[in-house]
């Protein structure tokens, strides 16, 4: 069968995708940022104003809620490399053209408002953070998908919803009304991303079931999450999972089992041999997702009992 190169997909989708942003924009709401931080909570930092420094007894709080925060955040601020790669891929014109600015435009409220939430509460060291900050920017963000159309939008129907997950359970695990309902904010953007993204992606396995196929299963093979390159970040994700904010077993019954099920990826007629194997294969990544929570659900457990036979 022949494949479709990217720029006649690019053809093929434009109508999909046009349909598709006129159904974000009639569903998406407005939001400003400056109305879910406490600005009145705000005091001067040490420096040129000098004001009061940062210490630990400022932030009330959870070390771990702190630590996802500034994963969330660190991985929010990488936005111009994300838009880069995106625009890239789907080009200036058209309806291509016209998501990419908006899905920056929205995206970059989110940095914003995490940064802005975290300063004024005082919730963490603001000087580790842009230290942080300008570290992760410079080294900015790839991936093995970035090339590919395809792998590109089967990445972030995953990653979107990913991110929806542990921004959410990140705001209710601070125990901050104010952050829940912010990072709540943030999360039904990324949940309206991911819808579009998904969309687009099931609309390619129509167009082009082999290559698509294809692309989910290397997509599966190899996921991380855009903030690999945070320095510590397997040790932060070790303690978010820990914590059950974002893990294993969200990650395949919340995240990648329902995307394929959307995408009725183990019905799509029409598939060729290398089709198929690229089927069999996200078959096995389920089954190996599946062994692989349930053997990091035991070790939690495990760990929780020696907690609290300590306690």
């Amino acid at each position: 069968m022949t494949e479709l190169s990217q720029t006649a997909l690019l053809h093929e989708l434009e109508p999909v995708v046009a349909k598709n942003l006129d159904r974000h924009l009639a569903v998406a709401k407005e939001w400003f940022p400056h109305e879910y931080v406490p600005w009145s909570e705000g005091r001067t930092f040490d420096g040129p104003l000098g004001g009061e420094a940062w210490s630990e007894g400022d932030s009330t709080l959870p070390d771990i809620a702190r630590t996802a925060l500034i994963v969330n955040l660190l991985t929010e601020d990488n936005l111009p490399s994300y838009h880069h790669q995106i625009a890239s891929l789907f080009g200036p014109d058209g309806a291509w053209g016209t998501w990419v600015g908006r899905w920056t435009a929205e995206e970059g409220r989110h940095g914003t408002a995490i940064r802005d939430y975290l300063t004024v509460t005082r919730a963490v060291d603001p000087v580790a953070l842009e230290r942080a900050r300008m570290v992760h920017m410079t080294a900015g963000y790839s991936n093995s998908h970035d090339s590919s159309m395809l792998r590109s939008l089967a990445y972030v129907s995953f990653q979107e919803l990913a991110t929806r997950i542990s921004h959410r359970n990140t705001g209710r695990i601070t125990g901050d009304p104010v952050c829940e309902a912010l990072l709540g904010r943030v999360a039904a953007d990324e949940n309206l991303h991911m819808i579009f993204y998904r969309n687009l992606l099931g609309a390619a396995l129509e167009v082009a079931p082999n290559q698509t196929m294809r692309a989910i299963d290397e997509v599966l093979g190899d996921f991380q999450m855009p903030g690999v390159g945070i320095e510590g970040f397997t040790r932060k994700s070790v303690a978010i999972a820990l914590a059950g904010i974002y893990d294993l077993r969200q990650h395949r019954d919340d995240v990648v089992a329902p995307v394929l099920r959307q995408w009725d990826v183990f019905n799509v007629a029409g598939l060729d041999a290398e089709g198929e194997a690229a089927r069999d294969r996200i078959a096995a990544h389920l089954d190996g997702l599946e062994q692989a929570a349930s053997r990091f659900e035991e070790k939690r457990d495990a760990r929780a009992a020696k907690l609290a036979a300590r306690a």
